[in-house]
């Protein structure tokens, strides 16, 4: 599972970093060390300039909201619980499927977070959690596999430039040996000379985007303890990046 990640990086390093042509992003999201569900995130997407354009699509650089809602949801609260897709079903799964097949994404990323169960138990009886912070050795940035869908508000008039909502889920896999001791799970990403082929809205055969679809390498990520404040996402600043010391790590 990918629950929480961090997203410190302007927009104009994206606009750099992927090689984007146009850049949709209004106001400039703040540099985020505590991405949760339902926020507003960086999208690389590759779409026509315009609905009616017959020009080859571009890569964009969007804002989307974290939790995606299918085009055919009825309420879109459905987003709050659709914030991963398992690598294993997400080309069946009615809620990805359409998504998969012509509206994949790349989300930014600094690293990301997840808790590791320790012996000591909560007042409830429950296992303590030590957060952790995943991220590639060398800095750079982690393009994570994503699908994005476009949902129409039928309750916006046609004219109302809020009637659609750009949302997007995370893709997992089973965590390579490196991190697979902290979580299970992990976000797939997409190498760099993939990016194209991932962002492609043409159709594809699915067996060729599964295959564009591979964990990260042995030894491209390294995790270390960090604050608990992370766990309360109105906690947001570059110290829950900060390596926790060793006496105030939890066991």
């Amino acid at each position: 599972m990918c629950g929480r990640y961090a997203s410190s990086r302007r927009p104009e390093d994206l606009v750099e970093e992927f090689e984007v042509v146009e850049s949709r992003v209004g106001a400039p999201l703040e540099a985020d060390y505590n991405v949760a569900p339902t926020k507003e995130v960086y999208a690389v997407v590759e779409r026509p300039p315009s609905s009616e354009s017959d020009e080859p699509p571009q890569r964009q650089l969007r804002v989307l909201t974290w939790g995606l809602v299918p085009s055919w949801a009825k309420d879109p609260s459905i987003g709050n619980r659709m914030i991963n897709a398992r690598m294993e079903t997400v080309a069946e799964k009615p809620a990805y499927k359409r998504a998969f097949a012509k509206r994949r994404c790349l989300l930014p990323a600094d690293g990301y977070f997840e808790w590791y169960p320790t012996s000591q138990l909560t007042a409830a009886g429950k296992p303590r959690k030590q957060p952790f912070f995943i991220r590639p050795q060398d800095r750079g940035i982690l393009a994570m596999a994503g699908l994005y869908e476009i949902w129409r508000d039928p309750a916006k008039a046609d004219d109302d430039p809020d009637r659609f909502r750009w949302t997007c889920t995370v893709i997992t896999t089973d965590a390579e040996d490196a991190v697979g001791h902290i979580h299970d799970r992990m976000p797939l990403m997409v190498e760099r000379d993939r990016w194209h082929e991932w962002l492609d809205p043409t159709p594809t055969a699915q067996a060729s985007l599964l295959d564009l679809l591979v964990p990260a390498a042995p030894g491209r990520l390294e995790a270390y303890p960090v604050s608990t404040m992370v766990g309360n996402v109105r906690n947001n600043g570059p110290e829950l990046l900060e390596p926790l010391p060793l006496e105030e790590v939890v066991e």
